[in-house]
Formats: structure tokens, sequence, C-alpha cells
């Protein structure tokens, strides 16, 4: 039957002259690919640029009950029109790299609203925050860890000031035989437990603070995750933002 539903595009391949399939993220049934005809055609009315990185859409699909595999879309259009991620080398930039995460992590047929919600607001924070947006990107991938299941605990104090990558806490001793983050980079952590993104600003870290902690977040990232083994598009990061 046909079914509506709002999506995040993650990436599409060419699947003939005229046709893709799209990964989208959807909000009613969760990570899903879509095989969409005639949009590479020069007179198509649907646009390949609606299927960019990141890009919200809302799809018009063929969805059958208990069933799984590539579905047919009938209807695409635009719910946001992004304003500067296309046009911003940081932003867009900052987008690859959430798309890549997203890619690696989202793997579940099944739909999950508040995660959805989460992604959809982020996604449109980073369009339209003005400025002193560069740690962007570490903020969301502390705060997308809630949603996978590897929250960092939020113990932090005078007393625990070591940060175990392995374990999530803030623990007193220097671990021995794990990978951690020292004061006052772990003090940086914390305070991205409980900011929102819309005061990304408020962490202004410097160029080897950046550098440091992002090195350190996809090294957490895959101690607690196994679709992170190899990430690309932080070294595009890393070489735009500092």
């Amino acid at each position: 039957m046909l079914s509506t539903t709002k999506g995040i595009v993650l990436n599409y391949i060419n699947y003939s002259e005229t046709s893709v399939i799209a990964k989208v993220y959807t909000e009613n049934y969760g990570l899903q690919s879509y095989i969409i005809k005639g949009i590479r055609k020069s007179k198509s009315s649907t646009k390949l640029s609606l299927l960019e990185h990141l890009s919200l859409i809302e799809i018009v699909a063929y969805h059958k009950e208990n069933s799984s595999g590539i579905r047919t879309v009938k209807e695409l259009k635009s719910i946001y029109r992004f304003q500067t991620i296309p046009f911003d080398i940081g932003k867009s930039s900052i987008a690859l790299f959430i798309n890549e995460i997203l890619y690696k992590s989202l793997h579940e047929e099944e739909k999950n609203p508040t995660l959805f919600e989460f992604l959809l607001h982020a996604i449109q924070i980073l369009d339209l925050i003005p400025d002193n947006y560069a740690d962007f990107h570490l903020l969301f991938m502390v705060q997308y860890s809630k949603y996978l299941g590897f929250f960092p605990r939020s113990n932090y104090d005078e007393k625990n000031k070591f940060f175990n990558l392995t374990e999530g806490v803030f623990q007193s001793l220097q671990p021995l035989n794990a990978e951690y983050i020292e004061h006052p980079l772990s003090e940086i952590i914390y305070k991205m437990l409980s900011i929102n993104f819309e005061d990304t600003a408020k962490l202004n870290l410097k160029k080897t603070e950046r550098r440091i902690l992002l090195d350190k977040m996809i090294l957490f990232y895959r101690l607690h995750h196994a679709g992170f083994n190899k990430i690309n598009s932080h070294l595009v990061l890393q070489e735009v933002l500092g």
C-alpha cells in the first residue's frame, strides 16, 4: 500500500540509465532502500539534488507489511531547503562527516521517532547556526551516542577527571589498561553532555583541542560500535576546520 513518511537521505547509487536506489532513514520505517525511477532523466520533474547528503525529504512509496527489500517511490519532495550547508565549506564538511557516522550506525528497519526528531533538529540547526559552528560535529557525536546506547556517564567532578573511553565513565585514577581523555579535555566532554546544539559556540575550542577530541571521539565510537572500523571524512574536517 502507499504510505507517506519523512526521511533523511544518507546516499544513493545509480541503478539504471534513468533510476537510482537511495538509502534513507525514515520517520515511520527506520532505515529503508528506495528505488526512484526516472529521476536521472533530463526532463524529470524530480531532481537529483533532492538526494544530496542529509537532505530532508517526504516520500510517498509502496510499503508492504512484514516485508523487507527495496521499496518503490511514487512521489518525492523536499520538506526543508538548505540555506547554507551546500554553500559553506565548513558546514558541508561537517554534514559529510555526520552523514558517514549515520551511514555506519543506522541499521534498524523499525521506526524510532525520538531519534528521527533528534537528527532532524540537529541537521536544521547546523544549517541555520550563523557562525562559531566549528565544534558542532563533536557535540553531535556526544549527543548521538545516547541513541546508540553508550552515552557517557555524567559523573565528572573535582575528583573524577579522567574519562575512560572503554567504560564511558569519569574516574579519579588514570586508566592503566584503557584509552582515556584527561583534564581539561575531559571537562569539555562533560560539558557536551548537557548543552544544546544552539549553544555550540560556547565550546570555543582551539584547533589542537578540536583535533584531539575528534580522534578520541572516533576511538570512543570504535570501542562501542562495530561499524566504525574505518572513517574517512574526518580527514576533510581536520583540513577545513583544524
